[in-house]
């Protein structure tokens, strides 16, 4: 499959790099087809973090959903020790059934990866495509701790040990390059529900039976779990990817339009 590279000195701005990198306004063009998106946030964000990307689809008519996981964003109030990976696994399944939703588009952020493949398991016949955006790709019985960052596992540590059911975030710089945002983005993060970073996940190969699989990597934020999900898709010739250097780690808030467009060319 395709392999993609956006870079400073090819891009203008982010919605120049859709353009002019990857057809976005042929993507645009056949946007009259409605399309159904499920956006799942990575670790201490919520639903928040996707407005402006849901904004730019769904002024095409596309239907978006981003709902914020249990005990993060909005629904934060919900933040106790009983809250495990199987529980945001259970919010994605239960948003696709609920809402009957069909031929969708699950596009995972950072620790989604996990819910998102967990959730696949029972979802798959309800998805046509994944895009995993800078996200962890576990493999069966490997669980969220076996990552960690040295801040997560130090913040997660000590949560724990103060017998906190959640570790508090770090501060926006770590996920994104726009300082204008950083204000906003600091007073909406949440602290991380310990359990789900404990708990093994179960997969049987759901996710790389999904016909349409799309990678993407801002490298600019450093995860070494991530290189290796990008270089592993790229040898995979069912996955195409996506290298953005422009962008933080919370792509959908410093370049937008660009992630929009490659999302309806990946959908």
């Amino acid at each position: 499959m395709p392999q993609h590279s956006i870079t400073r000195r090819s891009t203008l701005s982010a919605a120049v790099a859709g353009v002019a990198a990857f057809g976005v306004s042929e993507a645009m063009a056949q946007s009259h087809v409605r399309k159904t998106f499920v956006l799942v946030h990575g670790a201490w964000h919520g639903g928040w973090c996707w407005r402006r990307v849901a904004d730019i689809l769904e002024k095409q008519g596309h239907k978006v959903y981003a709902q914020s996981l249990t005990g993060n964003g909005d629904r934060s109030h919900l933040l106790s020790k009983d809250v495990i990976l199987d529980t945001h696994i259970a919010d994605i399944v239960n948003l696709v059934m609920w809402e009957d939703l069909k031929e969708v588009c699950l596009v995972a952020h950072s620790y989604g990866g996990w819910p998102a493949s967990g959730a696949l398991e029972h979802i798959h016949d309800r998805v046509a495509s994944i895009v995993w955006l800078d996200a962890f790709k576990p493999e069966d019985g490997q669980k969220g701790t076996d990552f960690a960052s040295e801040f997560s596992r130090k913040a997660l540590e000590e949560a724990v040990a103060k017998g906190e059911p959640g570790r508090k975030p770090p501060p926006a710089k770590t996920f994104s390059l726009s300082e204008k945002d950083y204000a906003w983005i600091d007073s909406k993060l949440t602290p991380q529900p310990n359990g789900v970073a404990l708990q093994p996940i179960r997969l049987t190969g759901k996710r790389e039976a999904v016909a349409g699989k799309t990678y993407i990597r801002a490298p600019l934020y450093p995860q070494a779990a991530f290189d290796k999900a990008l270089a592993e898709c790229k040898a995979d010739r069912t996955w195409q990817t996506f290298v953005n250097d422009n962008a933080g780690h919370d792509v959908m808030i410093d370049q937008p339009e660009w992630l929009a467009g490659v999302l309806l060319k990946a959908s």
